[in-house]
C-alpha cells in the first residue's frame, strides 16, 4: 500500500514536472525584421491570451535576425530579404512567408497633400542615388504639372542598420536605374548619398522624415499608415501612378508562384494595372531540425495558429494576409521543421 502510495505520488510529481517543463518549452523567442514587428506582437498577445504561451519578438533588423537564427540565440528570425535557395541549404533552415505589405516612398513637403507628388521609378532612383538633389528639379516638375514645387534641398532618409525593406527597395530601384545600382547598390546595407540620414529601424526613417523638411524616405505601409505620412504616387510597370493600399498589394502578389524553394517570388514591379511597384512578403526563418523539440513545435503552433486566426489582425495594421492557397502551402513547409 506505502508502494503504491509512493508509486502514484512520484508519478504525480514526474506528471507536473513533465506538465511544467512542457509549458516552459513552449515559450519561444524571435527577432529579425521591424517591418512585421507590429503584427507579430499583436498575434503573440492574441496567442498567449488563447494558449497561454509567451512569444517575444524583437525588431532589430533583417540583418540581426538572419544572424541570430543562424548562430542559435533566438527560436526563429524574421528577414524581410529571403535567403536563396543555397542559403537555407547551408544552414539547414526552412523559410516561410507569413504576410505581405509594400514598401512606401514618403515625403515632407509643406503645401503638397498625400497622393499629389508624382514620381517614375527612374526618377526615384535618381533621388535616392543623390543625382537630384533640389524639389523643383526639371525632372520632377516635368512628371507634376501644375504642382507648385520649391527648391528645398532633397534630404533621403534611409535605414543606417542591415534592412531587409532597404533590400526591397534597393532592388527595385536597381531595376529602374542601372546607375543607382552602380552608385548605391541593391542589399540590406548600400552606399547612400551625402545628402542622405539615417534611421534605426522602419520607425527610425519615419521619424527622420516627419521631422525634416525636404525629407523623402522609404518604410513600410504599416508604419506610413500608423504615422499618417503622405506617399508619393508611384508609375507601376502598367504605366499608371499608384498609391499604396492593402488592394494594390494584393493586385501585385496575385499572380506570385509561391512554390519556388523557399517560397520566396519576385514581387517587384508585376505587370498588374492597380499593382503596387514595391510589393514584398516577409519571412521567418527557422530549423530544419532545432536541438529543443518542444521549443520547435512552438514555432509550428504559433505560426499555424496565427495565419488561421490572425489574419484580420494583420489587416486592421494594414498588413496583406497570404491568399488562402498559399497559406496550405506554408503549412505544408512547416512540416520540414523538426
Amino acid at each position: 500500500m506505502i508502494t503504491k502510495r509512493v508509486s502514484f505520488k512520484l508519478a504525480g510529481i514526474a506528471a507536473a514536472m513533465s506538465l511544467s517543463l512542457s509549458a516552459l518549452a513552449a515559450d519561444i523567442t524571435g527577432a529579425g525584421a521591424t517591418f512585421p514587428y507590429a503584427v507579430y506582437t499583436k498575434w503573440a498577445e492574441a496567442y498567449k491570451g488563447a494558449t497561454g504561451n509567451q512569444v517575444n519578438y524583437q525588431g532589430i533588423g533583417s540583418s540581426g535576425g538572419i544572424k541570430q537564427i543562424k548562430a542559435k540565440t533566438v527560436d526563429f528570425g524574421g528577414t524581410d530579404a529571403p535567403l536563396s535557395e543555397n542559403e537555407l541549404d547551408a544552414a539547414k533552415l526552412v523559410q516561410i512567408p507569413t504576410v505581405m505589405g509594400g514598401v512606401t516612398i514618403v515625403f515632407n513637403l509643406p503645401g503638397i497633400d498625400s497622393g499629389k507628388l508624382k514620381l517614375d521609378g527612374v526618377t526615384a532612383a535618381n533621388i535616392f542615388r543623390g543625382a537630384i538633389t533640389k524639389w523643383n528639379d526639371p525632372a520632377i516638375a516635368a512628371l507634376n504639372p501644375g504642382l507648385k514645387l520649391p527648391a528645398t534641398a532633397i534630404t533621403v532618409a534611409h535605414r543606417s542598420d542591415g534592412s531587409g525593406t532597404t533590400h526591397v527597395f534597393t532592388h527595385y530601384l536597381a531595376k529602374q536605374s542601372m546607375g543607382f545600382k552602380r552608385d548605391v547598390g541593391a542589399d540590406k546595407t548600400v552606399n547612400w548619398p551625402a545628402n542622405g540620414v539615417g534611421g534605426k529601424g522602419n520607425p527610425g526613417v519615419a521619424a527622420n522624415v516627419m521631422k525634416i523638411a525636404g525629407a523623402i524616405g522609404y518604410v513600410d505601409i504599416a508604419d506610413a499608415m500608423k504615422n499618417g505620412m503622405n506617399f508619393v504616387a508611384l508609375k507601376n510597370k502598367a504605366g499608371n501612378y499608384i498609391v499604396p493600399s492593402q488592394d494594390a498589394v494584393a493586385d501585385a502578389a496575385g499572380g506570385a508562384n509561391f512554390k519556388v524553394k523557399g517560397m520566396a517570388p519576385d514581387l517587384l514591379d508585376q505587370t498588374h494595372k492597380n499593382a503596387w511597384p514595391i510589393t514584398s512578403a516577409t519571412y521567418v526563418l527557422a530549423y530544419e531540425k532545432g536541438g529543443d523539440a518542444a521549443k520547435q513545435k512552438g514555432v509550428v503552433d504559433f505560426f499555424t495558429w496565427s495565419l488561421n486566426n490572425g489574419q484580420k489582425m494583420a489587416e486592421e495594421l494594414g498588413f496583406v494576409a497570404l491568399p488562402g492557397n498559399v497559406v496550405k502551402m506554408v503549412e505544408a513547409e512547416m512540416k520540414n521543421i523538426k
